[in-house]
């Protein structure tokens, strides 16, 4: 019985389990199976490893897409290049990093791009903003990061003002924040300075509308959330398990 899962912390839902039975039946395969490893810590990794020795591959979300990369005995040129992973292939005890994320996002946003969408806010600075960052570089669109505390060249959200969101009309929302349970929760941007030529992009999925884009609709903004996504990101992670 081949082994597949997703590891991360804490793990209330799993979209890609459900996803991946789901698949697994669609297809015919009877000898895969799916589970998910909710870890407090990264080093559980190799218990879980040991102990599910079938396991042939593995997605990584929140909040350990940087830090698995201690764990890789190799990687591809993106993950290389932007220094978070999502999805781990396991071939003759090697773990090999690749970043389905990539693939995702570009591709769900692509088609809400507009010429003047050439600047914009990255909120939250973990693996899916790295991600987020490495596409925005390809498809030349300048970018900021946003964070909590002053670090390197971020702006805190305390720092955003009129002038800074009527030049970046793109806001993209990489953090947590708003993802459910936590339903009434929002970034802290000053939402009264969006317009109608701003896009706002969620990479939550759960709930389907988040307290973020519903206050960026209500000013004009169009809107997305993370499941396309999600949903291109997994077929990218079956590709590789089962091409590779």
């Amino acid at each position: 019985m081949r082994t597949y899962g997703l590891i991360g912390y804490p793990l209330t839902h799993s979209f890609s389990e459900k996803y991946f039975i789901n698949k697994f039946h669609q297809l015919g395969i009877i000898d895969a199976e799916y589970f998910t490893f909710s870890i407090p810590s990264i080093d559980e990794l190799n218990l879980i490893i040991k102990t599910h020795q079938n396991l042939c591959g593995f997605n990584i979300t929140i909040p350990y897409k940087k830090q698995i990369l201690a764990f890789l005995n190799d990687a591809d040129d993106i993950v290389k290049a932007m220094n978070a992973c999502n999805c781990v292939i396991i071939k003759d005890e090697q773990l090999i990093g690749y970043n389905t994320d990539v693939i995702g996002f570009e591709l769900s946003l692509k088609p809400f791009l507009k010429p003047h969408h050439n600047k914009a806010l990255i909120l939250g600075t973990g693996g899916a903003a790295a991600a987020v960052e490495f596409v925005f570089k390809k498809l030349n669109i300048n970018y900021q990061l946003v964070s909590r505390n002053s670090c390197n060249d971020n702006l805190m959200y305390s720092e955003l003002n009129e002038s800074i969101l009527s030049d970046h009309t793109l806001i993209i929302n990489t953090s947590p924040v708003g993802q459910f349970p936590a339903n009434d929760q929002s970034p802290s941007i000053p939402y009264q300075f969006i317009t109608s030529k701003h896009h706002l992009f969620d990479l939550i999925y759960n709930p389907v509308e988040t307290s973020f884009l519903q206050k960026g609709k209500a000013m004009g903004a169009s809107t997305q959330n993370g499941y396309e996504m999600l949903l291109l990101q997994a077929e990218e992670s079956w590709r590789i398990w089962s091409e590779k």
